[in-house]
């Protein structure tokens, strides 16, 4: 008995071609809505100025094509909705970024009134959100109760089989249904993997799939099984509409933003890759000058006196130099105000910061304590060596015996190097455990946002500069 497919999902098409039709009407009205607001006069009507609905127009335009560009309009079935909200903010930010630019060139921005300008882009924004949340949470409530589901067998009952299923059960809003599991190993026939039935080996789909309704199979074999997968893939495409997705057996491997790309046409997946591309590297760079220029103006008396008090405290220059690396493998010579007498590693050579290390003078002990010794790097950031917020920069000496000895330590280069990162802001500096430290490094170029560097940021303000770690 084949399952009904549901009104929703026959009408998935539709559902994405009035996306596509709200979010341009959706800038249209906002423009006016934002116009007659605040600014059309109380006691008068009068039509919306040229200026204005050109405005408009040429906004609608871009909104079109620049939220195709981010895939605004592609099926989000299984996306988390705040992946979905953060690509509506960054495509509808880009919209205004360009329609600035061009009020720029054409030296007619001063036509336009600030108050509008904001109205329209929160507004606009306002009103696409609620649009999202109200097509995301309805879809995601009929899905819950069974409805919009896509029916879906895995081929490959082993592990990765067993995770697909046991993490799309405590998801049911992605609307994936698994009907049944399919597995060569014959001790697997007639059981169950998370109350789904093994059905027999592969060579049974195909009857399968002539007396059930299946939407997708999903492959789910292990990666040297390239013969199986490539039968299979061929047994299935001999079946109409039914959809292959491949889950390759990756996962225990460390991945750092996976992703999918294509290069002259191959399908390649990255299993390691930086967060910084594309518009990210652009809102990394513009929070990096503004928050370093706007610290060091605030912060210049006691630059000033920080200064004086290392020229007092011992002889030298006030700004100690240490070669470091940071993204990709560059280095660069970092920044810090002096702690130590001239000269302190001439003996010694490099060594690495300890408790018991007294070669700081008392001010500089003072200094390394509070993490004062830190500001210059300021600097560092304002000409691009590093950013606010990134993993600690090592002396390359140190690097090559790390990442001999830590797992995945070199991923930390993905990023810029910063002046507090997430395993700082959480207590992890100094000489604690190197390899935790590398696993919070690691945790912050997965998760990285524009509002996880705001709070990390918080954290080191408010607690992470005079950890007990610092010295």
């Amino acid at each position: 008995m084949k399952r009904p497919r549901g009104i929703l999902k026959n009408n998935a098409t539709a559902l994405l071609f009035i996306s596509k039709i709200i979010n341009p009407v959706i800038v249209m009205l906002a423009g006016n809505f934002s116009f007659y607001y605040y600014l059309f006069p109380k006691d008068e009507f009068d039509f919306l100025p040229p200026r204005y609905q050109m405005a408009i127009l040429i906004g609608t335009l871009f909104t079109i094509l620049i939220f195709n560009w981010f895939d605004l309009y592609k099926p989000w079935r299984g996306i988390s909705i705040w992946q979905e909200l953060r690509l509506v903010f960054l495509s509808w930010g880009m919209v205004i970024l360009v329609l600035a630019l061009i009020s720029f060139f054409t030296k007619t921005s001063q036509d336009f009134s600030r108050v509008w300008i904001i109205s329209w882009w929160v507004f606009s924004l306002l009103f696409m959100v609620v649009f999202r949340l109200f097509v995301r949470l309805s879809l995601n409530y009929f899905r819950a109760q069974g409805f919009n589901q896509r029916q879906v067998i895995i081929a490959g009952a082993g592990s990765l089989g067993a995770k697909i299923s046991s993490r799309l059960q405590i998801a049911p809003w992605t609307g994936i249904d698994i009907i049944a599991y399919f597995d060569d190993d014959p001790s697997k026939e007639g059981g169950l993997i998370n109350n789904i039935p093994v059905k027999g080996g592969l060579g049974k789909i195909g009857s399968f799939l002539e007396k059930n309704s299946v939407d997708q199979v999903w492959i789910a074999l292990p990666i040297d099984a390239g013969k199986k997968i490539s039968d299979l893939m061929h047994l299935i495409s001999t079946y109409d509409s039914v959809e292959i997705r491949l889950v390759p057996d990756i996962f225990d491997f460390r991945l750092l933003n996976f992703s999918v790309s294509e290069i002259v046409g191959l399908p390649v997946l990255n299993l390691t890759d930086s967060p910084m591309y594309g518009i990210n590297i652009v809102a990394k760079k513009i929070e990096d000058l503004v928050v370093s220029i706007l610290a060091i103006i605030l912060l210049s008396p006691i630059l000033s006196i920080i200064a004086i008090g290392v020229k007092i405290s011992s002889n030298g220059p006030v700004f100690y130099k240490q070669k470091r690396m940071s993204w990709n493998g560059s280095t660069f010579n970092m920044l810090k105000f002096r702690s130590m007498p001239q000269n302190s590693e001439k003996e010694t050579g490099a060594k690495w910061a300890s408790k018991d290390d007294n070669r700081a003078t008392r001010f500089g002990g003072f200094l390394r304590q509070t993490s004062l010794d830190e500001l210059p790097q300021l600097i560092n950031v304002i000409k691009g060596d590093m950013s606010i917020v990134g993993p600690r920069p090592e002396r390359p000496i140190f690097i090559e015996k790390f990442k001999k000895e830590i797992p995945d330590y070199m991923n930390k280069h993905l990023v810029k190097a910063g002046i507090t990162g997430w395993a700082q802001a959480n207590g992890w500096r100094g000489d604690t455990d190197l390899a935790t430290r590398i696993e919070y490094d690691l945790y912050y170029i997965e998760n990285w946002s524009i509002f996880f560097d705001i709070k990390i940021m918080l954290m080191t303000l408010f607690g992470g500069m005079t950890s007990k770690n610092a010295y």
